[in-house]
């Protein structure tokens, strides 16, 4: 589960550019929910998304993942949490253009607190999954768009991460394309995985089970 209470964030506190982001935002999403962040560019979406990957800190509320407070922790801990809790699939794929698609989704694994044995077995299963596992030698670079959003999705479920977490995922893909990886969100969602897609798109959270907008960093609509 996740649970935001009362979040603050504030960018460059106690400066003359100070700015409150986020005003005391609160929601809640359930284990297996598929949600989607909605709201105009500035409204707060992407400060969100960022505090909900443990990417950003806040100044002030609650913020808690699977019962964790995810709150003034050390670096290290952080990305312990984002590596086993959160798997992101982000608009421009963020892949290593000069991997194979193997090579990409084992990355997670390699910093994984624990030594994982059978990466390569891992990584095949996991885009065996979004229907990528033949090409799974081929560079990523070699890869159309629709291919590497399958690449980055298999990337970001390879840990088997309680939360999917996704900015803006088809802002980059045509009509066609886009359809295809929100079936493939659904059938990932389908298994029991809690998806949160971060769009501008409204045909993309019309498929969502709920919508939470934000509007001047307030939730108006959960």
């Amino acid at each position: 589960m996740v649970k935001l209470n009362e979040i603050v964030k504030i960018y460059n506190p106690k400066k003359a550019n100070e700015f409150e982001a986020l005003h005391g935002v609160s929601a809640e999403i359930k284990d297996g929910e598929m949600v989607a962040v909605i709201g105009k560019s500035g409204a707060g979406k992407s400060t969100l998304l960022h505090i909900l990957a443990c990417i950003d800190s806040y100044e002030g509320g609650e913020y808690y993942i699977d019962d964790t407070l995810v709150k003034k922790l050390s670096e290290k801990k952080y990305a312990q949490i984002r590596n086993e809790k959160i798997g992101m699939v982000m608009q421009d794929f963020a892949l290593v253009e000069d991997f194979s698609a193997i090579e990409n989704v084992m990355i997670p694994l390699n910093f994984a607190k624990n030594k994982v044995k059978d990466k390569k077995t891992k990584a095949l299963e996991a885009l065996k999954a979004v229907g990528m596992e033949e090409l799974a030698k081929k560079p990523c670079n070699k890869l159309s768009g629709g291919q590497k959003q399958r690449v980055a999705i298999a990337r970001a479920i390879v840990n088997n991460p309680s939360m999917i977490l996704a900015d803006e995922p088809t802002g980059a893909l045509d009509t066609k394309t886009s359809a295809e990886i929100m079936e493939l969100f659904h059938e990932l969602n389908e298994r029991g995985r809690t998806v949160i897609i971060v769009t501008h798109d409204p045909n993309v959270a019309e498929q969502c089970d709920r919508i939470i907008e934000i509007s001047d960093g307030y939730i108006v609509d959960n």
